[in-house]
Order: structure tokens, then sequence, then C-alpha cells
């Protein structure tokens, strides 16, 4: 089960992904990267709520690595946008900073999930 530490960080990346859509869509009329962003950064949130019911520890492994792709596939269009002069530096930076931190958790989920399904040798 995830902790609700990475649960709340993911639906808040989520909340503040819709947002930057909205900003995009309306302010910058900028659709086609908006929703690429828009799809892959709640998609996170999502799959690591699917995680939680997981009917077996593979699957929860699948959904927490689905979720840290979405979120690798994620910080590669906010950094487009950022570069690309869509998003301001500070705001650019901002953003990438939080999903990266949804990067390394995820990350040691997997690691650690995928370390508890090895077979251990017998003693």
């Amino acid at each position: 089960m995830v902790t609700g530490v990475v649960r709340e960080k993911s639906y808040s990346f989520a909340l503040r992904i819709v947002k930057m859509y909205w900003h995009l869509t309306s302010a910058k009329r900028e659709f086609l990267l908006a929703g690429q962003v828009l799809r892959s950064g709640t998609s996170i949130g999502a799959n690591v709520e699917e995680a939680n019911g997981a009917q077996s520890s593979k699957d929860f492994l699948s959904k927490i690595t689905i979720a840290y792709k979405e979120a690798r596939e994620t910080h590669y269009w906010l950094r487009l946008l950022r570069d690309a002069g869509y998003l301001d530096e500070k705001s650019g930076d901002s953003i990438l900073v939080d999903c990266e931190e949804l990067l390394r958790l995820l990350g040691r989920i997997k690691i650690t999930t995928r370390s508890r399904l090895k077979p251990q040798p017998p003693e």
C-alpha cells in the first residue's frame, strides 16, 4: 500500500497540473503540449490510487512502475514547456522540483517492492 504522503503529493501535483493546463490553454493558447502534460501529469496520481487497490504485490509493482513512467514523461513535457517559453523559469522550475520529488519517491517504492518480490535463498 502507498503511504498517505505519496498519495497526497501525487494528488496535489495533479491539481497543480490541471491549473497549469487552464493557464496554458486560456492565456497562452497552447493546446497540444498542454494536453500532453495534462494526461501524463494526472495519470501519476491515478496510478498511485490504483496501486492502493492492487490485488497482489506484482500488481502493485506494475501500477507503481506505470506511475513512475508517467512522472518521467511529465518531467519531459514540463522541461519542454519551460524551455519553449510557455512557462516562466520560476514556475517551470518549481513544478519540475515537485515532479522530481515524485520521481524519487516512486523510484524508492519500486526498488523496495521489487526487492521484496525476489525469492529469498533458503537458509
